[in-house]
């Protein structure tokens, strides 16, 4: 059968190939001292006071803008939804890393997912975290 030699002589040249194969041979070069990590350098928001730089982008989705949120920006105090898993700690670093202020106090609010219609059709809105930052007085924080 000439018409099947060709597969048999493929399989034979693969088990050749797999016995040839021979351990490579580890080479004793220097290898050089791995880079040292360089941290984020820290934040200095006034003299003598440093602080850290590590913060997450993730934990503020979006600064919450409605009528209440605007008079409650006039006394120092902002709001921003949030994800749900992030605590008071972690977006109150979050803040103070990105916008680079003071912050004094969080606090949290969970809204819950609420039932809407259009027509016969029946769903839910999300249940999102909002958090409303107080920061020091006399700092500002650029939302629009």
């Amino acid at each position: 059968m000439a018409l099947l030699d060709f597969l048999k002589n493929k399989k034979g040249a693969e088990k050749s190939k797999k016995t040839d194969k021979k351990p490579a041979k580890i080479s004793a070069e220097k290898k050089e001292p791995p880079k040292e990590k360089i941290e984020p350098a820290s934040i200095k928001a006034s003299p003598g006071k440093v602080k850290n730089a590590k913060f997450s982008y993730e934990a503020i989705k979006q600064p919450h803008i409605s009528e209440k949120a605007t008079y409650l920006a006039e006394k120092d105090q902002y709001t921003f939804e949030v994800l749900p898993s992030y605590n008071k700690q972690e977006i109150k670093n979050a803040i103070e890393g990105i916008y680079g202020v003071d912050v004094l106090s969080v606090n949290v609010i969970k809204i819950p997912s609420k039932k809407r219609r259009l027509g016969r059709t029946e769903g839910f809105r999300k249940a999102y975290k909002k958090a409303v930052v107080k920061i020091k007085e006399g700092q500002k924080i650029e939302i629009l």
